[in-house]
């Protein structure tokens, strides 16, 4: 029975020797029960433990960040453990050699993945403490500085790779520096726009969810990005403009104010007499001073103009809020007691009209 065991132990497949085929077995078992265990349960109660006593979620983002990447960190090692307990010949299959340098590489990646997660995780953390601000710059300054750390960390991961599958860094970033005015060039709007980007974070002449217009479009602003800006019109069309273009534009923000102005006329009949005309003044700006929805601090009520077929009153005022929901109701609340107002002075709205004179041209005669 031992003389069997031995000898079935020392058959060999492919050159190498059965316990060594057993070994790598074992360890690739090991890694995926170790998986199992870290990734599924290490983690999660490492997570968990933390949210409960840290004041702070930075510790969980981490956790989060690291939960699938050391995923596939622990899968990385056990294949290359158990190639190297397998370790065939050179001249047979040159498998060590290239598993070494593609785990290298691997390596690399799963780093970069993990610095991803991380930043994704950072962005949502630093974005909810930014909600609660009362600046509006941050809310728009974090996702502009996680993408662009993003493509500095896609860059950087592909030269570290390249590097380290033998090719030549120095000769490629020389290469680089040769066609560097090349490259300018033809990227000079995109790097405009990129320019264009900062300026409108720097200047601040609109912040994400402010409805603007300019002479091309108007709508509300979505995002900000690297090269150009999104706006929503009231069409639910969207509009991508160049940073570029959009910094240099004459930009009317209109919901950087504070109040929204009314402006109207009431036409009145010429039948209206001076005490009557008196009396709905008095009565419209007493409208205007106790209503809540109305701004008190600057508005006019002025009778203004002998119009063709109306004598005119002029009305200039602000709602207090500029919500176009809330600022309608105002308008609409103020307009239903004018009329309320006249009718209880028996003054009547004037419309278009055309009185004609007809003359007797025989009775003249």
């Amino acid at each position: 029975m031992m003389d069997t065991l031995q000898s079935l132990l020392d058959t060999s497949f492919l050159t190498i020797p059965l316990m060594q085929w057993l070994a790598a077995i074992m360890v690739l078992f090991m890694t995926f029960v170790l998986q199992s265990i870290i990734v599924k349960h290490v983690f999660r109660f490492l997570t968990q433990r933390m949210a409960r006593q840290s004041k702070t979620t930075l510790d969980t983002v981490l956790f989060k960040a690291a939960e699938k990447p050391a995923n596939g960190f622990i899968l990385l090692l056990g294949m290359l453990l158990a190639v190297h307990i397998l370790s065939p010949t050179e001249n047979m299959l040159p498998l060590v050699r290239f598993t070494d340098q593609m785990a290298r590489v691997a390596i690399i990646f799963v780093g970069v993945w993990f610095l991803w997660r991380l930043l994704d995780g950072l962005t949502i953390y630093f974005g909810e403490q930014a909600s609660h601000t009362e600046t509006t710059l941050d809310d728009q300054l974090i996702p502009f500085i996680a993408k662009t750390l993003k493509a500095f960390l896609v860059i950087t991961g592909i030269l570290v790779m390249a590097q380290n599958m033998g090719y030549s860094i120095s000769g490629l970033l020389a290469s680089l520096g040769i066609g560097g005015i090349a490259v300018a060039m033809a990227a000079r709007d995109s790097i405009a726009n990129i320019f264009g980007s900062i300026m409108i974070l720097i200047d601040r002449p609109f912040m994400v969810g402010d409805w603007i217009k300019t002479n091309d479009f108007e709508g509300v602003v979505e995002e900000v990005g690297f090269r150009s800006t999104r706006i929503r019109t009231f069409e639910k069309t969207l509009v991508n403009v160049p940073n570029s273009q959009l910094a240099n534009m004459v930009i009317d923000n209109i919901d950087a104010r504070s109040v929204r102005r009314i402006k109207m006329r009431i036409g009145l009949t010429y039948a209206t007499t001076p005490e009557q005309m008196q009396l709905a003044i008095a009565g419209i700006e007493h409208i205007l001073e106790t209503h809540p929805g109305v701004d008190q601090e600057f508005k006019l009520v002025k009778f203004d103009e002998f119009a063709d077929s109306s004598l005119s009153i002029f009305l200039y005022y602000f709602s207090a809020s500029k919500a176009w929901g809330e600022y309608l109701a105002v308008r609409q609340d103020v307009n239903l007691k004018i009329m309320s107002l006249l009718e209880s002075l028996n003054l009547d709205f004037a419309f278009p009209s055309r009185s004609v004179y007809m003359h007797d041209m025989d009775k003249q005669a």
